[in-house]
């Protein structure tokens, strides 16, 4: 992979990693819109989804970490 590339994969999984927390985010408060709602069990669905979304972003945190290891 030449640097050009791994300074293009940085920025795309540091972009990922904020996209992902916006997305997280915004779930939560659907979450909280849908229990308003009296709509648990929906709620309980998006938040395991806005989970997902957090344990995502920490893969994507140690690959970029892992990256940054072998930056020249």
């Amino acid at each position: 992979m030449d640097n050009n590339e791994m300074d293009k994969l940085r920025i795309l999984l540091s972009h990922w990693i904020e996209h992902n927390k916006e997305h997280s985010d915004e779930f939560k408060g659907w979450g909280d819109k849908a229990r308003n709602m009296g709509k648990s069990l929906v709620q309980r669905d998006i938040l395991d989804a806005a989970q997902y979304m957090e344990k995502s972003s920490e893969s994507l945190q140690r690959a970029l970490k892992e990256l940054d290891k072998q930056r020249p």
